[in-house]
Protein backbone atom coordinates (compact mmCIF):
# COMPACT_ATOMS: atom_id res chain seq x y z
CA UNK A 1 0.00 0.00 0.00
CA UNK A 2 2.78 2.35 0.85
CA UNK A 3 4.48 1.69 -2.37
CA UNK A 4 1.51 2.30 -4.31
CA UNK A 5 0.75 5.56 -3.09
CA UNK A 6 3.74 7.03 -3.17
CA UNK A 7 4.12 6.16 -7.05
CA UNK A 8 0.57 7.69 -7.29
CA UNK A 9 2.59 11.27 -5.85
CA UNK A 10 5.00 11.05 -7.95
CA UNK A 11 3.03 10.22 -11.13
CA UNK A 12 0.71 12.93 -9.88
CA UNK A 13 3.83 15.31 -9.64
CA UNK A 14 4.78 14.19 -13.38
CA UNK A 15 1.35 15.21 -14.23
CA UNK A 16 1.29 18.31 -12.99
CA UNK A 17 4.63 19.27 -14.72
CA UNK A 18 6.99 19.96 -11.56
CA UNK A 19 10.44 20.72 -12.78
CA UNK A 20 12.09 18.88 -9.78
CA UNK A 21 10.11 15.60 -10.41
CA UNK A 22 10.12 15.52 -14.20
CA UNK A 23 12.28 12.54 -15.85
CA UNK A 24 13.45 11.49 -19.37
CA UNK A 25 14.02 13.97 -22.13
CA UNK A 26 12.72 17.07 -22.26
CA UNK A 27 10.63 16.67 -25.47
CA UNK A 28 10.30 19.66 -28.33
CA UNK A 29 9.03 20.26 -31.67
CA UNK A 30 12.24 20.38 -33.33
CA UNK A 31 15.90 21.27 -32.77
CA UNK A 32 17.00 24.32 -33.98
CA UNK A 33 20.55 24.45 -35.68
CA UNK A 34 22.49 27.29 -34.64
CA UNK A 35 25.26 29.39 -35.95
CA UNK A 36 28.88 27.92 -36.27
CA UNK A 37 31.06 28.02 -32.81
CA UNK A 38 34.40 28.91 -34.39
CA UNK A 39 35.42 27.16 -30.88
CA UNK A 40 35.20 23.97 -31.86
CA UNK A 41 37.39 21.89 -33.94
CA UNK A 42 36.85 18.08 -35.31
CA UNK A 43 40.93 17.45 -34.63
CA UNK A 44 41.75 18.45 -31.26
CA UNK A 45 44.09 15.59 -31.12
CA UNK A 46 46.55 17.80 -33.28
CA UNK A 47 47.35 19.52 -29.79
CA UNK A 48 49.16 16.15 -29.01
CA UNK A 49 51.02 15.94 -32.07
CA UNK A 50 51.83 19.75 -31.98
CA UNK A 51 53.61 18.80 -29.00
CA UNK A 52 55.42 16.06 -29.31
CA UNK A 53 56.81 17.43 -32.60
CA UNK A 54 57.84 20.63 -30.94
CA UNK A 55 59.40 18.48 -27.93
CA UNK A 56 61.49 17.15 -30.89
CA UNK A 57 62.15 20.20 -32.36
CA UNK A 58 60.78 18.75 -35.73
CA UNK A 59 60.11 22.01 -38.05
CA UNK A 60 63.38 23.52 -36.71
CA UNK A 61 65.51 20.62 -37.42
CA UNK A 62 64.04 20.11 -41.02
CA UNK A 63 64.72 23.51 -41.57
CA UNK A 64 68.44 23.41 -40.33
CA UNK A 65 68.86 20.82 -43.00
CA UNK A 66 67.41 22.29 -45.84
CA UNK A 67 68.49 25.67 -45.31
CA UNK A 68 67.05 29.05 -47.33
CA UNK A 69 64.29 28.20 -49.71
CA UNK A 70 63.67 31.50 -51.05
CA UNK A 71 66.15 34.70 -51.38
CA UNK A 72 63.94 36.71 -49.31
CA UNK A 73 63.24 35.31 -45.92
CA UNK A 74 59.62 35.92 -45.07
CA UNK A 75 56.29 33.91 -45.51
CA UNK A 76 56.73 29.77 -44.96
CA UNK A 77 60.04 27.99 -44.53
CA UNK A 78 60.73 24.45 -46.24
CA UNK A 79 60.67 22.89 -43.15
CA UNK A 80 57.46 25.01 -42.33
CA UNK A 81 55.96 23.17 -45.59
CA UNK A 82 56.85 20.00 -45.05
CA UNK A 83 55.86 19.38 -41.42
CA UNK A 84 52.42 21.22 -42.42
CA UNK A 85 51.53 18.40 -45.10
CA UNK A 86 52.09 16.01 -42.87
CA UNK A 87 49.62 17.52 -40.49
CA UNK A 88 47.22 17.47 -43.17
CA UNK A 89 47.53 13.96 -43.91
CA UNK A 90 47.72 13.06 -40.21
CA UNK A 91 44.08 15.08 -40.24
CA UNK A 92 43.35 12.86 -42.79
CA UNK A 93 43.33 15.20 -45.44
CA UNK A 94 44.00 13.65 -49.10
CA UNK A 95 45.22 16.25 -51.80
CA UNK A 96 46.94 19.68 -51.21
CA UNK A 97 43.10 21.59 -51.44
CA UNK A 98 43.26 19.93 -47.44
CA UNK A 99 45.72 22.76 -46.48
CA UNK A 100 42.89 25.11 -47.32
CA UNK A 101 40.37 23.30 -44.87
CA UNK A 102 42.75 22.77 -42.35
CA UNK A 103 43.63 27.02 -42.42
CA UNK A 104 40.09 27.35 -42.27
CA UNK A 105 39.16 25.72 -38.70
CA UNK A 106 39.77 28.89 -36.82
CA UNK A 107 40.14 26.64 -33.05
CA UNK A 108 42.16 24.31 -34.67
CA UNK A 109 44.56 26.44 -35.95
CA UNK A 110 45.47 27.51 -32.81
CA UNK A 111 46.80 23.66 -31.85
CA UNK A 112 48.08 22.55 -35.39
CA UNK A 113 51.85 22.14 -36.22
CA UNK A 114 51.74 24.96 -38.93
CA UNK A 115 48.84 27.71 -38.88
CA UNK A 116 47.98 29.75 -41.79
CA UNK A 117 49.46 27.34 -44.04
CA UNK A 118 47.89 27.78 -47.71
CA UNK A 119 47.73 25.35 -51.21
CA UNK A 120 49.14 27.99 -53.08
CA UNK A 121 52.08 29.31 -50.38
CA UNK A 122 52.74 25.35 -50.14
CA UNK A 123 53.33 24.77 -53.84
CA UNK A 124 55.27 28.21 -54.28
CA UNK A 125 58.06 27.06 -51.57
CA UNK A 126 58.21 23.56 -52.90
CA UNK A 127 58.40 24.26 -56.79
CA UNK A 128 61.69 25.86 -55.55
CA UNK A 129 62.93 22.89 -53.95
CA UNK A 130 66.54 21.83 -55.28
CA UNK A 131 68.05 18.43 -54.72
CA UNK A 132 70.36 19.50 -51.97
CA UNK A 133 66.67 20.80 -49.85
CA UNK A 134 65.05 16.83 -50.25
CA UNK A 135 68.70 15.96 -48.61
CA UNK A 136 69.01 18.29 -46.33
CA UNK A 137 65.23 17.19 -45.32
CA UNK A 138 66.29 13.83 -44.58
CA UNK A 139 69.21 14.83 -42.49
CA UNK A 140 66.31 17.31 -40.57
CA UNK A 141 64.40 13.89 -39.96
CA UNK A 142 67.66 11.89 -38.86
CA UNK A 143 68.58 14.70 -36.23
CA UNK A 144 64.93 14.19 -34.87
CA UNK A 145 65.48 10.07 -34.80
CA UNK A 146 68.32 11.03 -33.44
CA UNK A 147 66.60 13.07 -30.44
CA UNK A 148 64.13 10.82 -30.09
CA UNK A 149 66.43 7.89 -29.57
CA UNK A 150 67.75 9.97 -26.55
CA UNK A 151 64.49 10.42 -24.75
CA UNK A 152 63.76 6.96 -24.59
CA UNK A 153 64.09 5.14 -21.44
CA UNK A 154 67.73 3.68 -20.64
CA UNK A 155 66.96 0.24 -21.50
CA UNK A 156 64.61 0.70 -24.52
CA UNK A 157 67.69 3.04 -25.89
CA UNK A 158 69.78 0.36 -25.14
CA UNK A 159 68.25 -2.14 -27.24
CA UNK A 160 68.17 0.26 -30.14
CA UNK A 161 71.67 1.88 -29.63
CA UNK A 162 73.58 -0.76 -27.62
CA UNK A 163 74.32 -3.11 -30.35
CA UNK A 164 70.93 -4.75 -30.49
CA UNK A 165 69.96 -5.61 -34.18
CA UNK A 166 69.58 -3.16 -36.60
CA UNK A 167 68.51 -3.66 -39.69
CA UNK A 168 68.07 -1.41 -42.95
CA UNK A 169 65.05 -2.03 -45.43
CA UNK A 170 65.05 -0.58 -49.20
CA UNK A 171 61.76 -1.25 -51.40
CA UNK A 172 60.06 0.95 -54.08
CA UNK A 173 56.25 0.91 -54.09
CA UNK A 174 53.75 2.80 -57.30
CA UNK A 175 51.28 5.27 -56.63
CA UNK A 176 49.13 5.49 -60.02
CA UNK A 177 47.88 8.91 -61.23
CA UNK A 178 46.46 10.20 -63.78
CA UNK A 179 46.89 13.19 -66.00
CA UNK A 180 48.93 13.14 -69.37
CA UNK A 181 50.77 16.58 -68.17
CA UNK A 182 51.91 15.45 -64.60
CA UNK A 183 56.08 15.90 -64.40
CA UNK A 184 57.80 12.77 -63.31
CA UNK A 185 55.70 10.09 -64.13
CA UNK A 186 55.68 7.21 -66.55
CA UNK A 187 54.02 4.06 -67.46
CA UNK A 188 54.76 1.03 -65.76
CA UNK A 189 54.96 -2.65 -66.09
CA UNK A 190 51.30 -2.68 -65.36
CA UNK A 191 50.71 0.10 -68.11
CA UNK A 192 49.66 2.50 -65.13
CA UNK A 193 50.99 6.07 -65.35
CA UNK A 194 52.97 6.01 -62.11
CA UNK A 195 55.60 7.63 -59.85
CA UNK A 196 57.76 5.41 -57.42
CA UNK A 197 58.81 5.98 -54.11
CA UNK A 198 62.01 4.70 -53.36
CA UNK A 199 62.48 4.63 -49.49
CA UNK A 200 64.81 3.22 -47.08
CA UNK A 201 63.51 2.85 -43.16
CA UNK A 202 65.15 1.71 -39.48
CA UNK A 203 63.30 -1.18 -39.55
CA UNK A 204 63.36 -1.65 -35.78
CA UNK A 205 61.32 1.58 -35.50
CA UNK A 206 59.89 1.81 -38.24
CA UNK A 207 60.82 4.99 -39.51
CA UNK A 208 61.95 6.37 -42.55
CA UNK A 209 64.89 7.25 -43.52
CA UNK A 210 65.76 8.52 -47.12
CA UNK A 211 63.35 8.21 -50.25
CA UNK A 212 63.55 9.73 -53.44
CA UNK A 213 60.78 9.95 -56.07
CA UNK A 214 61.24 7.98 -59.54
CA UNK A 215 59.39 7.64 -62.77
CA UNK A 216 57.29 4.57 -63.05
CA UNK A 217 59.57 3.75 -65.33
CA UNK A 218 62.78 3.77 -63.66
CA UNK A 219 65.08 0.87 -62.16
CA UNK A 220 65.76 1.10 -58.18
CA UNK A 221 68.46 -0.55 -58.67
CA UNK A 222 69.99 2.86 -60.60
CA UNK A 223 69.11 4.50 -57.63
CA UNK A 224 69.52 2.39 -54.80
CA UNK A 225 73.42 2.85 -53.72
CA UNK A 226 73.04 6.10 -53.43
CA UNK A 227 70.00 5.84 -51.14
CA UNK A 228 71.72 2.83 -49.08
CA UNK A 229 74.07 5.69 -48.50
CA UNK A 230 72.42 8.48 -47.27
CA UNK A 231 70.25 6.22 -45.28
CA UNK A 232 73.28 5.07 -42.71
CA UNK A 233 74.01 8.45 -42.71
CA UNK A 234 70.60 8.87 -41.19
CA UNK A 235 70.94 6.42 -38.71
CA UNK A 236 71.53 7.65 -35.08
CA UNK A 237 75.47 8.22 -34.26
CA UNK A 238 74.70 6.51 -31.10
CA UNK A 239 72.97 3.39 -32.71
CA UNK A 240 75.76 2.89 -35.74
CA UNK A 241 78.46 3.54 -32.73
CA UNK A 242 76.58 1.29 -30.67
CA UNK A 243 76.39 -1.34 -33.17
CA UNK A 244 80.18 -1.12 -33.82
CA UNK A 245 81.25 -1.53 -29.99
CA UNK A 246 79.31 -4.79 -29.81
CA UNK A 247 80.75 -5.88 -33.16
CA UNK A 248 77.38 -6.53 -34.46
CA UNK A 249 77.25 -5.21 -38.61
CA UNK A 250 74.40 -3.39 -39.79
CA UNK A 251 71.93 -5.58 -41.92
CA UNK A 252 70.28 -4.78 -45.25
CA UNK A 253 67.21 -6.42 -46.29
CA UNK A 254 65.78 -6.29 -49.83
CA UNK A 255 63.87 -8.21 -52.50
CA UNK A 256 64.60 -9.68 -55.65
CA UNK A 257 63.43 -6.58 -57.55
CA UNK A 258 67.34 -5.05 -56.27
CA UNK A 259 68.75 -8.59 -57.71
CA UNK A 260 72.35 -6.71 -58.65
CA UNK A 261 75.84 -6.78 -57.63
CA UNK A 262 76.43 -2.81 -57.37
CA UNK A 263 73.81 -3.11 -54.08
CA UNK A 264 76.10 -6.37 -52.43
CA UNK A 265 79.07 -4.44 -53.02
CA UNK A 266 77.94 -1.65 -51.35
CA UNK A 267 76.13 -3.15 -48.24
CA UNK A 268 79.90 -4.86 -48.07
CA UNK A 269 81.63 -1.81 -48.80
CA UNK A 270 79.99 0.02 -45.81
CA UNK A 271 81.16 -3.44 -43.26
CA UNK A 272 77.22 -4.61 -43.68
CA UNK A 273 75.48 -7.80 -44.09
CA UNK A 274 72.82 -8.05 -46.76
CA UNK A 275 69.87 -10.67 -47.56
CA UNK A 276 68.89 -9.62 -51.16
CA UNK A 277 66.49 -11.49 -53.23
CA UNK A 278 67.42 -13.57 -56.31
CA UNK A 279 65.58 -13.72 -59.25
CA UNK A 280 64.28 -17.19 -60.61
CA UNK A 281 66.80 -17.35 -63.39
CA UNK A 282 68.38 -20.34 -64.92
CA UNK A 283 71.68 -20.56 -62.45
CA UNK A 284 69.61 -20.42 -59.37
CA UNK A 285 67.77 -23.63 -60.51
CA UNK A 286 70.77 -25.25 -61.70
CA UNK A 287 72.08 -24.35 -57.58
CA UNK A 288 68.52 -26.23 -56.22
CA UNK A 289 69.59 -28.96 -58.21
CA UNK A 290 72.74 -29.96 -56.46
CA UNK A 291 71.35 -29.48 -52.94
CA UNK A 292 70.80 -33.48 -51.44
CA UNK A 293 67.42 -33.99 -50.02
CA UNK A 294 68.56 -34.51 -46.64
CA UNK A 295 69.83 -31.00 -46.60
CA UNK A 296 66.42 -29.56 -46.51
CA UNK A 297 65.43 -28.75 -43.02
CA UNK A 298 62.31 -27.26 -41.10
CA UNK A 299 61.72 -23.30 -41.27
CA UNK A 300 61.08 -21.43 -38.24
CA UNK A 301 57.40 -20.21 -37.92
CA UNK A 302 56.01 -21.56 -41.94
CA UNK A 303 54.09 -24.31 -42.14
CA UNK A 304 55.42 -26.58 -44.50
CA UNK A 305 58.58 -24.07 -45.73
CA UNK A 306 62.06 -25.58 -45.69
CA UNK A 307 65.27 -24.37 -45.81
CA UNK A 308 68.62 -25.52 -47.93
CA UNK A 309 72.00 -23.27 -48.53
CA UNK A 310 74.00 -23.47 -51.81
CA UNK A 311 77.73 -21.97 -52.35
CA UNK A 312 77.40 -21.01 -55.25
CA UNK A 313 77.98 -17.36 -55.57
CA UNK A 314 76.53 -14.85 -58.69
CA UNK A 315 79.34 -13.53 -60.89
CA UNK A 316 81.11 -10.60 -59.37
CA UNK A 317 79.21 -10.79 -56.37
CA UNK A 318 81.50 -9.85 -52.64
CA UNK A 319 83.31 -12.95 -51.81
CA UNK A 320 81.12 -14.98 -48.70
CA UNK A 321 78.07 -14.66 -50.64
CA UNK A 322 75.66 -17.58 -50.66
CA UNK A 323 72.53 -18.76 -51.68
CA UNK A 324 69.73 -19.44 -49.62
CA UNK A 325 66.77 -21.44 -50.50
CA UNK A 326 63.39 -21.75 -49.08
CA UNK A 327 60.74 -24.01 -50.77
CA UNK A 328 56.98 -24.10 -49.46
CA UNK A 329 54.96 -27.21 -50.25
CA UNK A 330 51.95 -26.66 -52.01
CA UNK A 331 48.41 -28.51 -52.57
CA UNK A 332 47.59 -28.63 -55.98
CA UNK A 333 44.50 -26.82 -55.74
CA UNK A 334 46.69 -23.77 -54.85
CA UNK A 335 48.36 -23.49 -58.16
CA UNK A 336 46.71 -21.75 -60.83
CA UNK A 337 45.63 -22.80 -64.10
CA UNK A 338 47.28 -19.45 -65.68
CA UNK A 339 50.89 -19.16 -66.61
CA UNK A 340 51.09 -15.56 -65.66
CA UNK A 341 49.88 -15.98 -61.63
CA UNK A 342 52.96 -15.12 -59.26
CA UNK A 343 52.91 -18.33 -57.55
CA UNK A 344 53.50 -20.92 -61.00
CA UNK A 345 56.24 -18.43 -61.14
CA UNK A 346 57.61 -20.21 -58.36
CA UNK A 347 57.35 -23.31 -58.79
CA UNK A 348 60.49 -25.09 -60.58
CA UNK A 349 60.41 -24.88 -64.54
CA UNK A 350 59.90 -28.78 -65.27
CA UNK A 351 56.45 -28.29 -62.83
CA UNK A 352 55.23 -24.42 -64.29
CA UNK A 353 54.74 -26.06 -67.28
CA UNK A 354 52.56 -28.19 -66.85
CA UNK A 355 49.01 -28.50 -67.14
CA UNK A 356 46.80 -28.86 -63.94
CA UNK A 357 45.84 -32.48 -64.29
CA UNK A 358 49.25 -33.32 -64.74
CA UNK A 359 50.74 -31.14 -62.45
CA UNK A 360 47.81 -33.22 -59.69
CA UNK A 361 50.39 -36.10 -60.47
CA UNK A 362 53.44 -34.70 -59.61
CA UNK A 363 54.65 -36.67 -56.11
CA UNK A 364 55.31 -33.38 -54.43
CA UNK A 365 54.95 -29.65 -55.69
CA UNK A 366 57.30 -26.71 -54.13
CA UNK A 367 57.05 -22.86 -54.54
CA UNK A 368 60.73 -22.07 -54.53
CA UNK A 369 62.29 -18.59 -53.32
CA UNK A 370 66.11 -17.51 -53.40
CA UNK A 371 68.02 -14.85 -50.88
CA UNK A 372 71.79 -14.35 -51.90
CA UNK A 373 72.97 -13.41 -48.52
CA UNK A 374 76.84 -12.98 -46.37
CA UNK A 375 75.48 -13.72 -43.20
CA UNK A 376 76.29 -16.54 -41.50
CA UNK A 377 74.34 -20.06 -42.48
CA UNK A 378 76.95 -22.23 -41.79
CA UNK A 379 74.18 -24.58 -39.60
CA UNK A 380 70.73 -25.49 -40.20
CA UNK A 381 69.55 -23.50 -37.37
CA UNK A 382 71.26 -20.13 -38.19
CA UNK A 383 69.79 -20.94 -42.05
CA UNK A 384 66.59 -21.03 -40.40
CA UNK A 385 67.45 -18.01 -38.48
CA UNK A 386 68.15 -15.70 -41.02
CA UNK A 387 65.30 -16.87 -43.42
CA UNK A 388 62.45 -15.97 -40.58
CA UNK A 389 64.60 -12.60 -40.25
CA UNK A 390 64.87 -11.97 -44.13
CA UNK A 391 60.88 -12.65 -43.86
CA UNK A 392 60.18 -9.38 -41.96
CA UNK A 393 61.29 -7.60 -44.48
CA UNK A 394 57.30 -6.77 -44.69
CA UNK A 395 57.93 -3.79 -42.42
CA UNK A 396 59.04 -1.55 -45.26
CA UNK A 397 55.30 -2.41 -47.24
CA UNK A 398 53.69 -2.41 -43.70
CA UNK A 399 54.93 1.26 -43.50
CA UNK A 400 53.82 1.78 -47.49
CA UNK A 401 50.20 0.57 -46.78
CA UNK A 402 50.44 3.14 -43.82
CA UNK A 403 51.59 5.83 -45.33
CA UNK A 404 48.94 5.29 -48.38
CA UNK A 405 46.06 4.45 -46.58
CA UNK A 406 46.99 6.50 -43.34
CA UNK A 407 48.77 9.51 -44.74
CA UNK A 408 48.09 10.30 -48.09
CA UNK A 409 50.73 8.39 -50.50
CA UNK A 410 48.42 6.96 -52.25
CA UNK A 411 47.85 10.26 -54.50
CA UNK A 412 50.39 12.24 -56.14
CA UNK A 413 48.21 15.07 -56.35
CA UNK A 414 50.22 18.06 -58.44
CA UNK A 415 50.82 18.36 -61.64
CA UNK A 416 54.68 19.25 -60.75
CA UNK A 417 57.55 16.88 -59.25
CA UNK A 418 58.52 18.91 -56.94
CA UNK A 419 55.44 19.54 -55.19
CA UNK A 420 54.67 15.56 -55.55
CA UNK A 421 58.60 15.03 -53.85
CA UNK A 422 57.28 17.72 -50.86
CA UNK A 423 53.69 15.87 -51.20
CA UNK A 424 55.86 12.12 -50.36
CA UNK A 425 58.22 13.48 -48.00
CA UNK A 426 55.05 14.90 -46.04
CA UNK A 427 53.98 11.47 -45.84
CA UNK A 428 57.16 9.94 -44.85
CA UNK A 429 57.30 12.30 -42.12
CA UNK A 430 53.46 11.67 -41.16
CA UNK A 431 54.73 7.83 -41.06
CA UNK A 432 57.42 8.55 -39.14
CA UNK A 433 56.00 10.98 -36.20
CA UNK A 434 53.34 7.99 -35.45
CA UNK A 435 56.63 6.31 -35.06
CA UNK A 436 57.80 8.74 -32.25
CA UNK A 437 54.54 8.38 -30.50
CA UNK A 438 54.84 5.05 -30.46
CA UNK A 439 58.17 5.04 -29.25
CA UNK A 440 57.82 7.52 -26.52
CA UNK A 441 54.65 7.13 -25.13
CA UNK A 442 53.82 3.11 -26.07
CA UNK A 443 54.24 0.70 -23.11
CA UNK A 444 57.89 -0.42 -22.70
CA UNK A 445 58.97 -3.44 -20.41
CA UNK A 446 62.78 -3.61 -19.89
CA UNK A 447 64.18 -3.43 -23.70
CA UNK A 448 60.87 -3.59 -25.56
CA UNK A 449 57.99 -2.19 -26.98
CA UNK A 450 55.56 -4.75 -26.10
CA UNK A 451 52.44 -2.35 -27.09
CA UNK A 452 51.51 1.03 -28.48
CA UNK A 453 47.92 2.15 -29.03
CA UNK A 454 46.66 -0.34 -31.56
CA UNK A 455 43.74 -2.36 -31.13
CA UNK A 456 45.64 -5.38 -30.52
CA UNK A 457 48.05 -3.79 -28.40
CA UNK A 458 50.48 -3.28 -30.81
CA UNK A 459 51.62 -0.38 -32.90
CA UNK A 460 48.47 1.24 -34.49
CA UNK A 461 48.24 2.36 -38.07
CA UNK A 462 47.79 6.53 -38.97
CA UNK A 463 44.04 5.65 -39.61
CA UNK A 464 43.75 3.98 -36.02
CA UNK A 465 45.70 7.22 -34.56
CA UNK A 466 43.96 9.86 -36.60
CA UNK A 467 40.13 7.65 -34.94
CA UNK A 468 41.76 7.44 -31.50
CA UNK A 469 43.69 10.54 -30.48
CA UNK A 470 43.74 13.16 -33.89
CA UNK A 471 40.29 13.03 -34.89
CA UNK A 472 38.61 14.46 -31.29
CA UNK A 473 36.34 16.84 -31.24
CA UNK A 474 36.66 19.36 -28.91
CA UNK A 475 36.18 22.57 -27.74
CA UNK A 476 39.09 25.07 -27.68
CA UNK A 477 37.97 27.69 -24.65
CA UNK A 478 40.15 30.52 -23.10
CA UNK A 479 39.24 30.76 -18.97
CA UNK A 480 41.47 33.15 -16.56
CA UNK A 481 43.77 33.91 -19.58
CA UNK A 482 44.54 30.04 -20.24
CA UNK A 483 43.28 28.14 -23.15
CA UNK A 484 41.22 25.53 -22.56
CA UNK A 485 40.83 22.38 -24.66
CA UNK A 486 37.56 20.54 -24.12
CA UNK A 487 37.44 16.76 -25.64
CA UNK A 488 34.12 14.95 -25.00
CA UNK A 489 33.40 12.46 -22.64
CA UNK A 490 35.53 9.24 -22.16
CA UNK A 491 38.32 10.17 -24.47
CA UNK A 492 41.41 9.35 -22.29
CA UNK A 493 44.12 9.12 -24.43
CA UNK A 494 44.55 12.44 -25.73
CA UNK A 495 45.25 13.85 -22.07
CA UNK A 496 47.32 10.49 -21.42
CA UNK A 497 49.53 11.31 -24.33
CA UNK A 498 49.79 14.80 -24.28
CA UNK A 499 50.90 14.69 -20.64
CA UNK A 500 53.38 12.13 -21.17
CA UNK A 501 55.02 14.35 -23.76
CA UNK A 502 55.05 17.29 -21.59
CA UNK A 503 57.07 15.18 -18.90
CA UNK A 504 59.62 14.57 -21.63
CA UNK A 505 62.64 17.49 -21.64
CA UNK A 506 62.58 20.19 -24.23
CA UNK A 507 65.08 20.66 -26.80
CA UNK A 508 68.33 22.42 -26.12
Amino acid sequence: MGTGTKMGTVAQARKSGSAKTRRGPIRCKEIKIGEPDPSLTPNGGMLAVKELCGTLGLTDALDEGIGPVKQRQRGFTGGQVLAGMAAAQLAGEDFLAGLDRVRADAAGQQITLVPGLSTSSAGQVARKFTPRHWRGAEKGLAAVTARMVDLLPAARAGELAGGGPVTLDIDATDVEVYGSKKQGVAYNYQGQRAGRPHVAVWAETEIPLAADLLAGDQDPRSHVVSLLGRALAALPARVRDGAKAAGRKIALRADAGYFAGDLARAATGHDMEFAIGAKRISSMWRALAGIAEDAWRDATGMDGAQVAVSPYKPAGWPAGTVLLIRRVRLDPEQVSADPRSRRRRTLDPHQRALPIPELEKEPEIYAYSFICTNLDVSTPSKAAAVEHWYRHRTVIENIFRDSKHGAALRHLPSGDKNVNTAWMFGSLIAAAIAAFIHQLTGVIIGPDLVAGHGTRDGKAMIATLRRKLIAIPARLVRHGGNLILRPPVGVTLLADITTMVRALPAPG
